[in-house]
């Protein structure tokens, strides 16, 4: 580099720090995005678990501290976090408030909300949690059915520039080669 161009050591610089700025964005909130799907998928087990817990007479807490061993990580130590929250001194809704802050997925808003909206009016949490598990397996059949049909769509490029011009020369190059001999 000591026997390079002005220009193209600034050019080097400026993409190196542009390339500094930019990577590390992009690591972090591609896992955050990670983190966040992951949490969104496994919603419908905890609520799951809530509403056997609740059912079987725990309280909420109790519940939230019982499933919170037995669903997948990102979201486990998520409801411990809201769980520890809780025994500082906030109230079950706030401490859901600052769960939302930190994920903040569709399930988890609508987990978030009916709860706050439950303690606050006195509604049955076990027939909350019930509607909101099938409500939330129906959005997840249907993302996953949305994946689905963009499949074919994905697949056309590959299709197009790379198993098609092999099928050709696979099926038209001796029928060419052939004909070259007839004619030739």
């Amino acid at each position: 580099l000591a026997g390079a161009s002005s220009a193209l050591l600034l050019l080097i610089l400026v993409g190196t720090a542009v390339l500094g700025w930019v990577l590390p964005m992009y690591v972090v909130n591609s896992r955050a995005r990670t983190r966040r799907e992951q949490v969104e998928r496994a919603l419908p087990d905890l609520i799951d678990l809530l509403v056997v817990t609740l059912e079987a007479g725990l309280s909420f807490p109790q519940s939230l501290k019982l499933a919170s061993a037995k669903i997948k990580e990102p979201l486990a130590s998520e409801v411990r976090l809201t769980l520890q929250e809780q025994n500082m001194g906030l109230t079950l809704v706030e401490a859901l408030d600052h769960l939302l802050v930190r994920v903040d997925t569709p399930g988890v808003r609508m987990f978030s909300r009916s709860i706050a909206q439950g303690e606050t009016m006195g509604v049955s949490t076990g027939q909350i949690m019930r509607n909101l598990a099938v409500e939330l397996r129906k959005r997840q059949r249907a993302y996953a059915e949305e994946r689905a049909q963009k499949a074919p769509v994905k697949i056309l490029f590959p299709i197009m520039c790379l198993i098609m011009p092999a099928l050709f020369i696979v099926l038209l190059l001796p029928v060419m080669i052939t004909t070259m001999d007839v004619l030739g």
